[in-house]
């Protein structure tokens, strides 16, 4: 039997984090460009070894980064690191254990409003889709211009504060002492560039944030509850599985939470009427199913222009509307966010206003149809709800 030690195998790739060298450049548009030819956007395909394509994305990954973190500190957002430890300051915490970066703004402890975003499991912190980036620019596939669009006036210290959670960077890198996603993770240096990733340990697991769940939990607890007043309110952005956890956990301490949710925006919604709500309880306002058919919503793929209604009611339990986006899940966010971000303003100036449940004859059955047609809201600590049906 042959052994190979590392020295004798070809060593791993390696590209510097450097648009420069990488041979791209930042067009007057924002976008990331070939310096050769400003018409090319990034060439992922670069050598028959795929490991050359892999590190090399990587590497321009890490460039997005840079620029991303940086455009959005300069908006007025900081970086905290979970967990806190026994002191709630990001300053304090220690950069060499394990820890997850998330963005708070620096307005959070005085602000009467929060709107906190739960991405999806698969982008780096602050950035909605590398395609988005690539084929949109910088700021349109990532949450720059969202943040500009929430905090406004950066001197504005009571009015609405931003909270981005990460959802995506949950594998702890000893080597770099940094949280990575699993393509991270798959990119990162090698002994050598033969196939295999590296093996996972609970060195690898950051605590109270090992997974997405747990990590979505300690946002609402730990970042989130120790600045709540009795007139503070919370709009919930959730992106596919950072929306379906928020969904679920709100259901179960809706009890906890229903003074300070102001309003829920999904989307591409995983959550389903059959598995993740109880349907039943539609036609009682206190639950929280009557809360999120109310005033919530969600944003699908469909080709329709952004903000046109969707019959998926009998999926998700609220209001469904277009996206704008096509094809891939991942790029509703930048084409909806400021639609998401507009309705979650009308949410907040009207408490009393709730969406209208648009239910089709074939979404429920019949007895749970007769109670809605039939439904009126008169619960003093609920919202009014104006409830219809639709049978096409």
């Amino acid at each position: 039997m042959y052994v190979y030690r590392n020295s004798d195998l070809p060593p791993d790739p390696h590209f510097p984090a450097d648009l420069e060298k990488l041979g791209y450049t930042i067009t007057a548009d924002d976008k990331i460009r070939s310096s050769i030819d400003l018409e090319t956007g990034f060439k992922y395909k670069i050598n028959r070894n795929d490991r050359y394509n892999v590190k090399n994305r990587e590497a321009m990954d890490e460039c997005v980064r840079r620029i991303v973190i940086s455009r959005l500190q300069e908006a007025g957002l900081e970086i905290w690191r979970l967990p806190f430890g026994n002191c709630p300051q990001e300053s304090k915490a220690p950069t060499s254990e394990p820890h997850v970066p998330i963005l708070v703004s620096k307005n959070l402890s005085k602000a009467a409003r929060v709107i906190v975003v739960f991405g999806d499991l698969v982008q780096d912190l602050g950035i909605w889709t590398y395609r988005s980036v690539g084929a949109d620019g910088i700021n349109f596939g990532s949450a720059v211009n969202f943040t500009k669009s929430v905090l406004g006036d950066a001197t504005d210290t009571t009015g609405t504060a931003l909270v981005i959670a990460n959802t995506g960077q949950l594998l702890w890198h000893c080597v770099s002492s940094r949280a990575v996603t699993q393509r991270t993770w798959e990119a990162a240096d090698r002994p050598a560039g033969h196939l295999g990733q590296a093996t996972r340990s609970w060195r690898n697991k950051i605590p109270g944030n090992k997974d997405w769940r747990e990590h979505i939990r300690y946002v609402f607890e730990h970042v989130l509850w120790p600045w709540l007043n009795k007139k503070s309110r919370i709009d919930v952005i959730g992106l596919s599985e950072g929306g379906q956890g928020a969904i679920e956990y709100l259901q179960k301490r809706w009890a906890v939470w229903k003074p300070y949710i102001s309003g829920i925006c999904l989307g591409n919604p995983l959550h389903s009427t059959v598995v993740d709500l109880d349907m039943s309880t539609l036609t009682d306002p206190k639950p929280f199913t009557a809360f999120l058919a109310s005033r919530g919503r969600a944003y699908v793929i469909s080709s329709d222009e952004v903000g046109k209604f969707q019959a998926r009611y009998r999926d998700h339990g609220c209001n469904c509307y277009a996206s704008g986006e096509e094809f891939n899940a991942e790029c509703i966010m930048p084409h909806a966010c400021g639609d998401m971000l507009a309705w979650l303003n009308v949410l907040y100036l009207n408490p009393d206003y709730a969406e209208q449940v648009m239910v089709r004859s074939e979404d429920v059955d019949e007895k749970t149809r007769e109670a809605v047609e039939n439904m009126t809201v008169e619960d003093e600590e609920s919202v009014t709800a104006e409830v219809g049906t639709k049978d096409d």
